[in-house]
């Protein structure tokens, strides 16, 4: 398919489309469908769900504008379509302080079902400057950007998630312990 049309960035802005991402099934059913189009049966195959739920989703998907038709075909009379996300990458929203980050709990969960051998985990507590916090931070966007543009969809997927944050401060978090 080709990627010309596509919009470089999908904007979560309404609870449907929010409702839409947040599913752990439908967040997979976008990962299978990062690359390249596939019909209901293909992502059905690729994610291990029977066909009429991955019609459920997918529609869904469809109606929140996250993903559209872009191709169909005749296939014994019946018309098969064929799917892609509607914009290089999606923004979700910021959770704001205390919300629930659908992004890291969707990367938690893959994560805590990718292979053992297939992965690289670590975390680094770092005492940075404003101006380090806003280089690495920069540079983490780079990095990602930099492999994106080197993906090849004949490839396995590879996932690359990444957090800098300053954490909550210690009096803070002692206080909502209470």
């Amino acid at each position: 398919m080709p990627t010309d049309d596509l919009r470089e960035t999908f904007h979560v802005t309404t609870d449907e489309q929010l409702r839409a991402v947040s599913n752990l099934t439908r967040h997979r059913i976008m990962a299978v469908l990062r690359f390249e189009p596939a019909t209901i049966t293909q992502i059905a195959e690729r994610i291990g769900l029977a066909k009429g739920s991955s019609s459920y989703h997918v529609r869904l998907l469809e109606r929140a504008g996250l993903v559209k038709v872009v191709r169909t075909r005749k296939v014994r009379g019946v018309t098969e379509r064929y799917y892609a996300m509607a914009a290089r990458s999606i923004v979700l929203p910021d959770p704001g302080e205390g919300g629930p980050d659908v992004l890291m709990r969707h990367a938690v969960a893959d994560l805590e079902e990718s292979p053992a051998g297939e992965r690289h985990v670590r975390m680094a507590h770092l005492r940075l400057t404003e101006e380090r916090f806003a280089e690495l931070g920069a540079r983490l966007n780079a990095l990602a950007d930099e492999y994106r543009e080197l993906s090849d969809p004949s490839l396995p997927d590879v996932s690359l998630v990444f957090a800098l944050f300053r954490p909550a401060s210690r009096e803070r978090a002692e206080g909502d312990a209470k």
